[in-house]
């Protein structure tokens, strides 16, 4: 075997081990490849590839799923997940990445040999010869509904309805692309940074890349003219206001997106967050950047600052469903008994928050799920319950190339449909609220 061949192996059994972990353990992605035995030792091309595939997989696993049931007379045995990963991860190569059928074959089921999967390999083969021959059937399938899960789907499909929901998936099935927020000494020079990148400019300022690579060695990222940050994530800063010389209490801050938005701006910002190694990466970005925030780590439901904020910005913790597109993991590592659990801790995080709030000033709610019952239903609770608050509505003209983002409450909600024939937006929430003085 040639030591390109070896190397597209190990990528193989590296996005296999990855998968199963994902899928059975829990783990997220970014953990499972972390995790995941050889990946150190591969060049950053198959590396890359690893990678793709195991987004790709992810991405297309119910479509991908309904058609091996299709090529297999009989489901596999309980227990043999490693089995029907290595069909999945040969079934992608064949649909969906243009890999050659006799090499997507071959490669899956030398995975199989040597290993305690062996004695699986003649039905690895023939499986994935069948799906070779029959490869254009996949397309026929419902793919916005097949890739996603059923808890979701109906979520959607009450929250947004039938046309929405079945945007939302679709734009699920394709690689994101790359938002970079820029600096404001940065700003003057914001053509010809996208120029070097290769980047549109956006309506609301933000450079997207479409094809990034690696992202530190693309050109102003060590001198710290930009930072990663979707369009979508950037608008709820936008919503308190002028921040030249103000102080802001930002809670959840970590890694660091919106505190360098807001610092860029000139707030002076008490960054708070409670775990330490988001901490230390929230860190490393403001220190790239050139940029100051006070930051405290602190779990907020105990911590209390000084004295109350005029300016408060609460980015919960949440199930980050609005986040799919460049997290395909998300549906297979989150249930809905996750939105209830964490809408109890958003629930109590905003009774805090307000609590810091100063009279006359400003609250803003934030979540990058898709979940009303994380987003637009925490925030109707908490007003009705806390008559000092009243929410002051989100104007269309506030959110440039995203008029349609102001809902009819007065809310910001993004959806990862908008902007679609541009590579979409991740979903976030927003709301702003207003203590009477």
């Amino acid at each position: 075997m040639s030591s390109t061949s070896s190397a597209q192996a190990d990528a193989r059994a590296i996005a296999a081990h990855a998968l199963g972990a994902i899928l059975r353990k829990g783990r997220t992605l970014d953990q499972a490849l972390a995790a995941a035995p050889g990946l150190e030792g591969l060049a950053p091309r198959d590396a890359a590839f690893a990678r793709l595939l195991l987004l790709t997989t992810l991405r297309r696993l119910g479509q991908i799923d309904a058609f091996l049931a299709r090529l297999m007379d009989h489901a596999l045995p309980a227990g043999r997940g490693p089995v029907q990963d290595l069909l999945r991860l040969g079934i992608c190569q064949l649909a969906f990445l243009g890999t050659p059928p006799h090499a997507a074959v071959a490669s899956t089921v030398a995975l199989a040999e040597g290993s305690r999967l062996a004695p699986y390999r003649g039905l690895v083969n023939a499986v994935l010869r069948r799906g070779a021959r029959e490869r254009d059937g996949i397309a026929g399938l419902d793919a916005a509904r097949l890739n996603t899960p059923d808890w979701l789907w109906r979520s959607w499909h009450e929250a947004f309805g039938e046309a929405r929901c079945r945007a939302i998936a679709e734009s699920h099935l394709g690689e994101a692309p790359l938002d970079l927020s820029l600096a404001s000494d940065a700003l003057d020079r914001a053509m010809d940074l996208a120029a070097a990148l290769g980047a549109r400019r956006l309506p609301s300022g933000t450079l997207r890349l479409h094809r990034a690579g690696d992202v530190a060695s693309l050109p102003g990222y060590a001198s710290g003219a930009w930072w990663v940050q979707d369009a979508a994530a950037a608008l709820p800063v936008r919503l308190l206001g002028p921040l030249s010389g103000r102080q802001v209490l930002e809670i959840g801050a970590a890694p660091g997106g919106k505190t360098a938005q807001l610092a860029a701006a000139g707030a002076r910002v008490v960054a708070v967050d409670r775990a330490a190694a988001r901490i230390a990466r929230l860190r490393e970005n403001l220190a790239r950047l050139h940029l100051d925030a006070e930051i405290v780590e602190a779990d907020a439901l105990d911590w209390r600052p000084p004295a109350p904020a005029d300016l408060v910005l609460l980015d919960v913790p949440c199930t980050a469903t609005g986040t799919i597109r460049r997290h395909p993991d998300i549906p297979h590592g989150r249930s809905a008994a996750d939105v209830s659990r964490l809408a109890a801790v958003q629930e109590r995080l905003l009774a805090r928050a307000a609590a810091m709030v100063a009279p006359g000033g400003l609250l803003v709610y934030a979540s990058c799920s898709l979940q009303p019952e994380e987003c637009e239903h925490r925030v109707e609770g908490f007003l009705a319950a806390t008559p000092e608050f009243v929410r002051l509505p989100v104007r269309p003209d506030e959110l440039p190339g995203v008029p349609e983002a102001a809902t009819a409450a007065g809310d910001l909600r993004t959806l990862p449909c908008h902007w679609a024939a541009d590579g979409g937006m991740d979903g976030f929430y927003a709301a702003r609220l207003r203590r009477h003085p």
